[in-house]
């Protein structure tokens, strides 16, 4: 039972007693309430735009919190059973580069999974941490990267006794999850801090049967998305720390990067869905696994896709699998991922999260109803019979092991020349290139440009991924480290 202080929304409390008191604004942001922007209020509302607000005594400051900032924060450590919680409102990319940049300094070591997203090579970029990389093993049937094997992460340990950190994704965007309490206690017997992206993990705090969370798991810091199936705004995460951690030097790190002017927009969705899911989350996520187990049993009647879940756990690289995750395999029907994710989009209006080389991902939350899925299914199964081919030929593999050369930051901050990808061959990338979404890196800075990397990139482009990462807007080219 969820203590009675979680009916509480502070935050939330404060803007409409500000709202109530009819102040006159002669601060930011410039739009007074809406009243100097009538197009966007009648867009947004005046509700809306009468709090969008700029930090004030009575509303607290989210880089230094005393009043009902901080009252929120506390109650969401205690929904989330952490020891501290941190409102993010730059996204979980600043949650993640938060937590790097607190676990390590310039030169220091990290062990991490080479399929992480894109914000936490970035954090590896500016604070000048090395990655010590973890290959995860692959599915071969789906061609998707599972999570950390405990004996991979055992002899990265033993080879890096100096490592300061160890990253792990949890859930991956496929919805496959490590052993993540053995690797907590493997990291703490070698003194070493455990830091997760737990960015599409909200559900596991507050639903039942579910994976372990991670500060459940004893994990020291995690990076929670609860805009992605916890129902607040986009952008709006929390940061949730374990006792190992000191409160004030994170929010220091924190400070590095996020805004000063925090929208008060966000602050409140995250309060208002965190009262939401401390009191009412076991029933929500009841509902949605039922639809996503739904959704999966009704695709799979269909043949030729694949819609996956536990049958996959193998005990140490899946060892779970977060079955709110709709994820399909769409190879056996002779068409991507991303054609089938464009297909659904373009002709049947529904849009889905994404769309890979092989597969597709549903996202099943808080709003989702039965009727969606049903539209969903039947869509599928129209699109199998008006499309299906041979599947001769087809890439079959969503993960290819770096050649890593140098350190991020290094090579980000090397002298760089362009050249096309297509002449890119042996040369050490200074850039980006990846799909988004999900936004993990093909190729990172400090990684040697491989022919099978050159192909995928070409392939992807062909099937219709949205590539993104290079300078140049049309990833035709790249820039690579000057020998």
């Amino acid at each position: 039972m969820p203590s009675l202080r979680q009916s509480k929304a502070p935050v939330y409390e404060a803007l409409l007693k500000y709202k109530s008191m009819r102040v006159v604004p002669f601060d930011v942001p410039g739009h007074k309430q809406g009243r100097g922007n009538p197009e966007l209020t009648e867009f947004l509302g005046e509700k809306c735009l009468s709090v969008d607000v700029n930090s004030m005594k009575p509303l607290d400051n989210l880089g230094h919190p005393v009043s009902v900032i901080k009252e929120g924060e506390e109650l969401a450590a205690e929904a989330f059973g952490a020891h501290h919680a941190f409102f993010m409102v730059n996204g979980t990319t600043s949650a993640v580069q938060a937590m790097v940049m607190s676990a390590c300094k310039l030169g220091e070591k990290i062990i991490m999974p080479r399929n992480v997203h894109r914000s936490a090579i970035n954090a590896l970029i500016i604070s000048g941490a090395i990655p010590v990389y973890v290959n995860p093993g692959v599915n071969k049937e789906l061609g998707i990267p599972l999570g950390m094997s405990v004996a991979d992460v055992r002899k990265a340990i033993k080879e890096n006794p100096d490592a300061k950190a160890i990253l792990v994704n949890n859930p991956t965007y496929y919805g496959i999850c490590s052993d993540l309490k053995t690797i907590t206690e493997l990291a703490h017997e070698h003194s070493m801090l455990v830091l997760v992206d737990e960015a599409h993990g909200t559900h596991f705090y507050f639903g039942e049967n579910m994976p372990i969370s991670a500060m459940a798991a004893g994990a020291d810091m995690a990076a929670v998305s609860m805009h992605k199936t916890g129902g607040s705004l986009t952008q709006s995460s929390f940061l949730l720390i374990g006792k190992r951690l000191n409160v004030g030097r994170v929010r220091h790190m924190i400070n590095l990067t996020q805004t000063t002017s925090a929208s008060y927009l966000l602050l409140s969705s995250l309060d208002i869905s965190r009262r939401n899911l401390a009191l009412n989350g076991q029933r929500i996520f009841d509902k949605a696994l039922y639809l996503a187990n739904y959704g999966r049993d009704e695709v799979n009647k269909l043949g030729g896709y694949y819609a996956f879940g536990k049958e996959l756990n193998n005990g140490d690289s899946v060892y779970d699998f977060d079955c709110t995750k709709l994820s399909i395999h769409t190879r056996d029907i002779g068409l991507a991922g991303i054609e089938v994710y464009d297909i659904l989009r373009d002709d049947y209006g529904i849009q889905i999260e994404f769309g890979d080389i092989g597969n597709i991902l549903a996202i099943i939350s808080v709003g989702d109803r039965a009727l969606a899925l049903e539209r969903l299914v039947s869509a599928l199964a129209e699109i199998k019979r008006r499309y299906q081919r041979d599947k001769t030929g087809m890439f079959d593999h969503e993960y290819i092991n770096p050649v890593v050369v140098m350190g991020p930051q290094q090579a980000f901050y090397a002298q760089q020349r362009s050249l096309p990808i297509q002449e890119s061959k042996g040369k050490v990338s200074g850039e980006f290139v990846m799909a988004y979404p999900p936004g993990i890196p093909i190729l990172a800075p400090g990684e040697k440009i491989t022919e099978d990397i050159i192909d995928y990139i070409a392939y992807s482009k062909a099937k219709g991924c949205f590539l993104t990462g290079t300078e140049d807007m049309d990833i035709e080219n790249i820039k690579v480290v000057e020998e």
